[in-house]
């Protein structure tokens, strides 16, 4: 069953950022995960959002997404991430 990521990013050094977004769909793909939504305009229709950059992965397992997330691969990237950004992060099933 496909398994989403859904991530709310909040940048404050995009310069930083900039190397986090070279580096980081490599890890993604080597887990057979693939963008849905990356960045792009944001519609907040209900409810009191404060909507920054929207990141959305899809992964055919659970199971692969928490291997990649994990990962010695993604490690070092996410650190890149962590330094220039806060975040916040959901994982979910599909149907």
């Amino acid at each position: 069953m496909a398994y989403y990521l859904i991530a709310d990013i909040d940048i404050h050094d995009s310069e930083t950022y900039a190397e986090y977004q070279k580096l980081v769909p490599t890890t993604i793909e080597q887990y057979d995960g693939r963008y849905l939504v990356r960045g792009g305009e944001t519609f907040e229709p209900t409810g009191a959002w404060d909507l920054q950059r929207v990141v959305m992965l899809e992964f055919p397992s659970k199971k692969r997404a928490l291997e990649w997330e994990q990962s010695s691969e993604y490690a070092p990237v996410k650190a890149i991430r962590e330094s220039a950004s806060k975040s916040r992060a959901f994982g979910v099933e599909g149907v």
